[in-house]
C-alpha cells in the first residue's frame, strides 16, 4: 500500500526519542514535513530533523508546563504555516508508592496529569480551532496506554489516570466535531521497549513485562509507526473515535 503525505505539516510531541522518534520517521518516509517537537534532547531533535528531510524542523517545549504547550502549536504554526495533523506522543511515567509523603505523591500526581493530559488537551484545543479556522479537515491521534483500560499498579496511579482521561478527551473530540471533518483516533500501547519503560522493567523485571503477552518479543516503536502512518493517510477516516490496542496482545478489550 502506497502512502503518500506531501504537503502535509504533522507536528509530533516527544518526538526525540522513542515511540516519538520512529513516528516522526516513518511519516517523514511517506513525505510529511514533521514538526519534532522535544524537551531536553536538543541535538538528537535537530539531528532527526535534518535527517527526515521535508524542511522539517526541531521545537522546544517543557509540556509539564500548559502555557508551553500553547506556544509550541503557534510557534510551529508561525513558522511551517499551518499544522494538518497532530500527534499527542509525549509522556511521563513516574513511580509515586502510595507510601509517598503527601507532598511528595501530589508533585508527581500534578506532574503526571500537567505533561499526559492537560497538555495534550491545549494542544487538541489548539488543533481544532486551527482546523476549524482554516477550513480543513485535520486529524488528531493521541497515544495513550493499555493502562487506561487495565489499570496499573500502585505505583502508577497517576499515569493510568492519566491516559484514561486521554482516551475520554479523544473519544469526545471525534463525537463532537466529526461534522466539521476534524477526525480524532486513540492508540493504547502496552509495554513498548522504550527508555520510558525502563524504570517499570529494571523494578520488576524485563520478564514480568514480557510475561502477559502473546508474543515472543516485546513490542517496539518501529510496531507503532506503521499503523499511524495509516490513520494520518485518511484511508481509516470512519474508524474515528476508536482506539486500536498496540500491546502484542496482553490485554483486549
Amino acid at each position: 500500500m502506497y502512502i503518500n503525505l506531501s504537503g502535509l505539516n504533522i507536528l509530533v510531541t516527544g518526538a526525540s526519542r522513542g515511540i516519538g522518534k520512529a513516528i516522526a520517521t516513518k511519516l517523514a518516509e511517506a513525505g510529511a514535513t514533521i514538526a519534532v517537537h522535544y524537551h531536553k534532547n536538543i541535538n538528537e531533535a535537530e539531528n532527526l530533523a535534518q535527517i527526515l528531510g521535508n524542511e522539517s524542523k526541531a521545537f522546544q517545549a517543557d509540556l509539564v508546563d500548559p502555557a508551553d504547550a500553547v506556544k509550541l502549536f503557534e510557534r510551529v504554526v508561525l513558522e511551517l504555516g499551518s499544522i494538518e495533523i497532530l500527534i499527542n506522543n509525549a509522556g511521563i511515567a513516574e513511580a509515586a508508592p502510595i507510601e509517598l509523603a503527601q507532598d511528595d505523591w501530589d508533585q508527581v500526581w500534578n506532574r503526571t496529569i500537567a505533561m499526559n493530559l492537560t497538555s495534550p488537551a491545549i494542544l487538541c484545543k489548539k488543533a481544532i480551532e486551527h482546523f476549524i479556522q482554516k477550513k480543513t479537515s485535520g486529524r488528531i491521534i493521541n497515544i495513550s496506554s493499555r493502562a487506561a483500560y487495565r489499570g496499573e499498579t500502585a505505583e502508577y496511579l497517576a499515569y493510568a489516570s492519566s491516559k484514561a482521561g486521554l482516551v475520554a478527551l479523544t473519544s469526545s473530540i471525534a463525537k463532537s466535531f466529526g461534522k466539521k471533518g476534524i477526525k480524532a483516533f486513540n492508540i493504547a500501547p502496552g509495554f513498548v521497549r522504550t527508555d520510558m519503560a525502563k524504570a517499570f522493567m529494571s523494578q520488576y523485571g524485563e520478564e514480568h513485562a514480557k510475561g502477559d503477552i502473546a508474543l515472543e518479543r516485546l513490542t517496539e516503536p518501529k510496531d507503532i509507526a506503521p499503523l499511524i502512518t495509516f490513520l494520518a493517510s485518511g484511508m481509516a477516516d470512519h474508524a474515528t473515535g476508536t482506539t486500536f490496542d498496540i500491546n502484542a496482545g496482553s490485554y483486549i478489550h
